[in-house]
């Protein structure tokens, strides 16, 4: 039996701002907002999608707890979300341009991935199958 194609998956991210989360995605991430309401004077829920990549926010009326957080007690958890991005040192670059602020600079760590905490992110990892750990930078 073939298995069904999944295209892609959207993370449901809980934010405390709805429209300022949608304005940091739009214009710091270059996302484009595809569904902000349920109406115009009452937005508490928004869609943003770059690519394939979509990104699910809520205010629910309770603060936001980034994963990295948390108290775990199986070490931790860095990411809310990963991306895989063929060419993550684009992207840092145009990150970079658009001023998105990093509480780590962006650079291929130990393990393979690019990644940082940014502040609206909480953490960021970019991976791709051309990076090989010896290209570190």
């Amino acid at each position: 039996m073939t298995k069904p194609g999944i295209s892609g998956i959207a993370p449901f991210f809980i934010v405390k701002n709805v429209p300022a989360a949608l304005s940091f995605y739009r214009d710091r991430l270059g996302f484009d907002i595809t569904f902000q309401g349920p109406s115009e004077d009452d937005i508490f829920f928004g869609i943003v999608q770059r690519s394939a990549a979509m990104i699910i926010l809520k205010d629910i009326g309770v603060d936001p707890v980034p994963n990295h957080t948390r108290d775990i007690k199986k070490g931790i958890a860095r990411w809310d979300a990963y991306l895989h991005v063929p060419e993550p040192a684009a992207l840092a670059a145009e990150f970079s341009l658009r001023k998105v602020e990093f509480f780590q600079p962006l650079k291929l760590g130990d393990d393979g991935l690019w990644g940082s905490k940014s502040r609206m992110l909480t953490d960021m990892c970019f991976s791709s199958g051309e990076l090989k750990p010896d290209s570190r930078r």
